[in-house]
């Protein structure tokens, strides 16, 4: 007998009710002997006023049959007018290529068909009665997210219709709040391409930005807009330019709702200039005091700064620097007289007080000593010093600030070097081009800034001259390493080597400003140094004797299994992970937990990152541990090799897992960093039995394995160890009192 591909097997009452809640808990069920197929799906499917049928889908069998016979389970004629959705999440429709997706379980809803409700939409979004409007433009800003049904919509000519709609200036408030969502969702599904928008839609967009009382919402919407436009089209960059200046941009500023989208906006009008406009837009935002507004209003402002926003600063910080790129690729012209001119003033300034010999050959034979003293490695003619690149003449417009804006500290570097006979003098000119050379290196000079990285330092908003002043801190750190390694020439390297360590560290710490870093490099001295990379080799260096070896290989088992043990409790604990788009950022997020029992994964979408534990009952979507094929890591994950934007960021690349699942399914992760990544890759490989090779289980097994060797090869001689652990005292009377360390 042939297996109906729908069966009706009860109406959703309060038996399954519980069934289903004892599923979503991760309790364990009793499983039938034999399995059902793998193309038999169970779900429940609502709709409004009755009982919901539980049914059995064959995946084999076109979604149009299925769809046809649950009308006539509750006796609907027209079956091709409806549709099924998801009644849990974004609430998408299911179509064709999409229903591989449907699990065992899943709750479904019968629903109008997208095309029916794009034009029943689109007709009463132009109707007369406002209310019947405001109602059809919030439904139409939910749905849009739906690619099923923008598709639709935007057949029916629906995203010309909203901007006419936004053009007629006749919509206000949430009406055109709302409006201007829809508008977004749909354009970003790039159906449509964003040449089509007309000037007349850019200069109403542009003139709710510029208007001083909009309402916050139409704001984040229209600032959102003008980005998606900045970033997706080169001809719409150039007449958002012309209707958008930096200065009323910058105005937004002071807002705390809008913050983020007007410095996102600032960024992709940056991002997208023509590099001969790039120097001028920032001489702008230099004018309008851009820094010290952001220091203020954002980073010390009364609210913590979020992902979106960390990243918005990130990137501002990485475009600014990399205002630096041109010149640290010029290489110096050795016969070119004004440069020369600024190896003169160097040599000027350090030694002004001596006398300048009137004879050319005597001053040549002078000038020739002096640039040696100055520490460049060709003392006739200082300029070839500077042909490489990079750091090229960027390296000298460093030298030239700190010995014009630090005049004293530049003579005392110099003369205290140049007058030293013992070989240890510290060369200053070829140590202030390398180390020009490894600051671009570390802050990653002339390289785009990488989707998902937050990594802004404070402290580079709180100067104007941020790179020269982050400059002038490091080469007195170096010539004071140079002098605590008692260096010689020969130890250039090595030097270096301690310093680019003393600077990472350092900035590791994220100081507030160039003061706090300062402070921070003074106590990360030589000896510091010595000391944690001391620290750190006796945590990774054990005895090789065999006694030790053998205490070793016993400890190990109890260790690892100790580490799988948190791996699986931080499972159990959940984590937030983003939603990662192509065409435009949004603060999208999703939650993961495994349920106590280890045995099912709980996942589901959020509205927010959120602030603690998320009850299982909000995690819709689940995936039984046992369908789990196998883990899975960067350029092999689906979603890596689906999308070549991400697939070409090596930050997002190092963070991507996806867990594979009967039959082909996937789960795609990208961790919000590479602890939460290393925790769950080591949590999903024990959960399957396979062994944890992540960095951090190494770093961990090292570190636990080697407290306990150390505690069990504790010298215990004459000391008595009770058999039981000692009394806790009791509390005291009252804990008014302090302890006085005077």
């Amino acid at each position: 007998m042939e297996l109906l591909s729908i069966t009706k097997t009860s109406s959703l009452g309060s038996k399954d009710s519980s069934q289903r809640e004892k599923a979503d808990s991760g309790m364990p069920e009793r499983r039938a002997t034999m399995p059902p197929p793998s193309d038999i799906v169970k779900v429940a499917i609502e709709w409004p006023g009755a009982n919901a049928q539980l049914i059995e889908i064959d995946q084999k069998k076109p979604l149009s049959s299925i769809i046809r016979e649950v009308c006539d389970g509750w006796s609907l004629s027209g079956s091709e007018q409806f549709a099924l959705r998801y009644a849990d999440g974004p609430q998408l429709y299911i179509t064709e290529q999409s229903r591989g997706e449907i699990k065992n379980g899943t709750i479904l809803r019968l629903a109008i068909s997208p095309t029916r409700a794009a034009r029943q939409l689109l007709d009463r979004i132009q109707s007369h009665g406002i209310d019947a409007r405001l109602e059809a433009l919030k439904e139409l800003a939910k749905l849009s997210a739906d690619p099923t049904f923008a598709t639709e919509f935007i057949n029916m000519e629906g995203i010309g219709t909203l901007a006419r709609l936004v053009e007629s200036g006749t919509h206000f408030g949430e009406m055109l709040a709302f409006t201007l969502t829809a508008f977004l969702e749909l354009m970003d599904h790039g159906i449509v391409s964003w040449d089509l928008i007309s000037l007349s839609f850019i200069k109403q967009i542009a003139g709710y930005v510029n208007q001083p009382m909009v309402d916050v919402s139409i704001l984040q919407r229209s600032l959102a807009i003008l980005e998606s436009m900045v970033l997706n089209s080169h001809s719409l960059y150039h007449r958002v330019a012309q209707e958008i200046t930096v200065g009323q941009l910058i105005g937004h500023l002071s807002n705390q709702e809008i913050q983020t989208y007007a410095i996102a906006l600032i960024n992709a009008l940056f991002l997208k200039a023509p590099e001969d406009r790039r120097q001028e837009m920032a001489s702008t935002l230099a004018q309008k005091h851009l820094r010290s507004i952001i220091l203020n209003h954002v980073i010390r402002g009364n609210r913590p700064i979020k992902a979106e926003m960390a990243h918005q600063l990130y990137v501002l910080q990485v475009l600014t620097f990399n205002l630096l790129e041109e010149r640290m690729m010029t290489k110096m012209d050795p016969t070119d007289q004004a440069q020369r001119d600024i190896i003169f003033e160097l040599r000027r300034i350090a030694f002004d007080g001596e006398n300048d010999p009137t004879g050319t050959e005597k001053r040549k034979a002078m000038y020739t000593k002096d640039y040696k003293m100055l520490g460049f490695i060709n003392h006739v003619n200082p300029a070839l010093d500077f042909t490489q690149t990079p750091p090229g003449m960027l390296a000298l417009d460093n030298m030239l600030y700190l010995a014009k804006l630090h005049q004293d500290t530049y003579i005392r570097i110099v003369l205290e070097n140049s007058s030293r006979e013992d070989k240890h003098e510290c060369p200053f000119g070829r140590c202030a081009i390398e180390l020009t050379r490894m600051l671009c290196e570390i802050l990653q000079v002339g390289e785009l800034p990488n989707e998902g990285c937050n990594d802004y330092h404070p402290m580079f908003f709180t100067h104007d001259r941020a790179w020269e002043e982050f400059f002038c801190v490091c080469i007195q750190l170096l010539n004071k390493t140079w002098k605590e390694m008692r260096a010689t020439t020969e130890d250039f390297n090595k030097v270096m080597q301690v310093v680019r360590e003393q600077i990472n560290r350092a900035l590791a710490m994220k100081p507030s400003s160039l003061e706090q870093l300062k402070s921070k490099l003074r106590s990360l001295n030589y000896a510091e140094i010595l000391r944690l990379r001391q620290s750190e080799r006796m945590s990774q260096d054990d005895f090789q004797s065999a006694p030790i070896i053998e205490l070793r290989e016993r400890i190990q088992p109890e260790i690892m299994e100790l580490i799988k043990q948190q791996r699986l409790n931080r499972l159990c604990e959940g984590s937030c992970f983003r939603k990662l788009g192509n065409r435009r950022r949004q603060e999208k997020f999703w939650f993961c937990r495994l349920s106590l029992n280890h045995k099912v994964l709980h996942y589901g979408d959020l509205d927010e990152s959120p602030q603690g534990e998320v009850p299982f009952e909000l995690l819709t979507d689940k995936i039984p541990v046992s369908d789990i094929k196998s883990v899975v890591t960067g350029k092999d994950c689906p979603h890596m090799k689906e999308k070549s934007a991400l697939k070409q960021n090596k930050e997002v690349l190092e963070l991507a897992f996806s867990i594979l699942y009967d039959p082909d399914e996937a789960l795609n992760f990208v961790a919000p960093s590479k602890y939460e990544y290393c925790i769950w890759t080591d949590g999903l490989c024990a959960l399957l039995g396979r062994e944890m090779g992540s960095d951090l289980t190494r770093s961990d097994l090292d570190t636990l394995i080697s407290m306990e060797m150390k505690l069990r090869l504790l010298d215990l001689e004459n000391i008595t160890i009770p058999e039981a652990p000692p009394p806790v005292p009791k509390e005291p009377s009252s804990y008014n009192f302090t302890y006085n360390y005077g």
